[in-house]
């Protein structure tokens, strides 16, 4: 039996099925090469790199990688680096070995690989030099066999005017030596030709690993096929033409950033401009410069662009769609937004388990601080939180869903998988472990995540709610609500906050008496704690448990 709740909005001139081509990730690059090979692909630090020359390198580096590196169908390889063409080449390479991209954040330590490396199985890093001294002690111990490592300044023009971050620009391929390294460059000028392509739309592609909500990240695997899902059907649901210039700024080892400002613009043979750290004074010279058509980002980017006078001077005007997910956009940026811009920021939802989108506003009707609508092929559903009853509408629940994308299981966990997993209806849906609701409209809202809910002595208060209420108070930038525990009282709403520069002198009892007028009185923190910057990962999301 289907979903009990009317059919959700549905965009005008969008088809409601989806229809895959039958290949691999790796074989878009190769088609979009021969048809457009002339057609820039990437722009970084003033340089370009063109389709043709791009398809080059990557089957260069994926001939290296078999014939030199030993990379074997299905093996896992560890993709440590941050945005640059290095990135981008790496990953097409992987693929096109038969192997399996393992993306790795590159804030990840010394600790965390080994974690990673033992649970993939893999023996074979491509890493920044930056963080060769990350993969040294690894190396020593004989957990990694091969090492392959990219200067990213190599690939860009060294006066370019928005430069690298120390120390990127110095670092050189040969600043790492050593038995199973080697330098990008060097690797691709072997000149190795790879197998004929061994792998199918149904074999493994990528391994995200998803930071859970307890204990260590879990692999998400992703076949071809998973992750084609999101890359044909973001560019079907919000259509672009091929020439579409795209600015990279959020993480490519994060799914959003890996389908959004990757995937999908060499599907459609787009141009890529990459930013390899975050600064939004070049991002608006890049915008400006290069007529962007199309940035995914998050709210923090957004928030810190429109809040930094500096940007002013830009021309922004180019930009035709501005979107993303990983927290709702403020009320107060969004209208900023189309005031500077003239564009609604379109936001969507989707996980590592989803490799991006599953829900996303429609171009033609998008509402601010909403998840969107299902998109082609997504059953979801608002259940009672751990069970299978769907809940009326507006009522908040966890979302569950089934859909084409939704991933193949928990890497080497079959009990997690078989936990995150239930069967309605004869389906099988993946619990989300979100809680949101949903409207007559069939749009869905979020109300936070269920392992972050605070219960007040039985009230359920879904802290990113409040967070969203706090926001509207003038002297909170930021905040982070989470439980707070006491022996006496249980649990209780704590909150962290980043005041506004408008308000240095705000203090902790004037933020709780205009809690206690907005909202209701179980809701409102009882603790306000100033700090200067909430504790977010390389994908922007705010890391609550390191303030519990």
């Amino acid at each position: 039996m289907p979903s009990r709740h009317p059919a959700p909005y549905w965009p005008a001139d969008i088809p409601r099925a989806l229809e895959l081509p039958e290949r691999t990730v790796d074989a878009n690059l190769e088609i979009t090469a021969e048809r457009s090979g002339d057609t820039v692909a990437i722009i970084y630090q003033g340089r370009e790199v063109r389709y043709a020359e791009l398809w080059q390198k990557v089957l260069a580096l994926a001939g290296y990688l078999q014939q030199r590196a030993g990379v074997k169908k299905g093996d896992r390889v560890l993709l440590y680096m941050q945005n640059s063409p290095q990135w981008i080449i790496s990953y097409y390479a992987i693929l096109r070995a038969g192997a399996v991209v393992v993306p790795v954040n590159p804030m990840n330590r010394t600790g965390e690989l080994e974690y990673l490396l033992s649970d993939t199985g893999g023996s074979v890093m491509v890493i920044g030099q930056e963080l060769a001294g990350q993969v040294q002690p690894l190396l020593e111990s004989g957990q990694i066999g091969h090492v392959i490592s990219a200067a990213y300044a190599e690939m860009g023009d060294p006066d370019f005017d928005c430069p690298l971050p120390d120390p990127l620009p110095m670092l050189k391929e040969s600043d790492l030596t050593g038995p199973g390294i080697c330098g990008f460059a060097k690797a691709i000028q072997f000149g190795e030709t790879p197998r004929a392509r061994e792998t199918g739309p149904d074999d493994l592609a990528v391994i995200p690993y998803s930071s859970g909500t307890t204990g260590q990240p879990k692999g998400c695997m992703h076949t071809h096929r998973t992750v084609m899902v999101t890359i044909v059907g973001g560019i079907i649901w919000n259509p672009a033409v091929a020439h579409t210039v795209n600015l990279a700024t959020l993480p490519f080892f994060h799914v959003t950033g890996m389908q959004s400002s990757m995937n999908q613009p060499i599907y459609q043979g787009g141009t890529i401009i990459i930013l390899t750290r975050w600064n939004c004074v070049h991002a608006s010279r890049l915008i400006e410069r290069y007529r962007v058509n199309r940035w995914a980002s998050i709210s923090t980017m957004m928030i810190d662009l429109l809040n930094n006078p500096e940007t002013e001077a830009y021309d922004l005007s180019s930009l035709d769609k501005i979107g993303g997910g990983g927290a709702a956009m403020p009320d107060a940026i969004a209208k900023k937004l189309r005031v500077r811009i003239g564009r609604p920021y379109i936001e969507g939802y989707g996980l590592s388990e989803t490799i991006a989108g599953t829900h996303i506003n429609p171009v033609d009707a998008p509402r601010d601080q909403c998840l969107g609508v299902p998109v082609f092929g997504v059953d979801a559903r608002v259940v009672e939180p751990g069970g299978t009853k769907e809940l009326d509408l507006n009522v908040p629940g966890e979302i569950i869903m089934s859909a084409p994308q939704v991933f193949k299981g928990y890497w080497g966990k079959p009990e997690a998988t078989a936990e995150a997993f239930v069967e309605i209806d004869g389906k099988s849906f993946f619990r989300t472990g979100d809680i949101a609701y949903r409207d007559e409209s069939g749009f869905f809202y979020m109300v936070d995540r269920l392992k972050r809910m605070v219960n007040i002595s039985g009230y359920k208060v879904w802290p990113a709610e409040v967070e969203m209420l706090m926001l509207k108070n003038k002297a909170v930038a930021e905040a982070c609500v989470v439980p707070g525990r006491d022996e006496r009282r249980g649990e209780f709403v704590k909150a962290f906050v980043v005041r506004a520069k408008s308000a240095p002198s705000a203090d902790s009892d004037s933020i709780i008496a205009w809690c206690r007028k907005e909202m209701a009185a179980y809701k409102c923190p009882s603790e306000v704690v100033f700090i200067d910057q909430l504790p977010r990962s390389g994908a922007g999301k705010v890391l609550w448990r390191e303030l519990i």
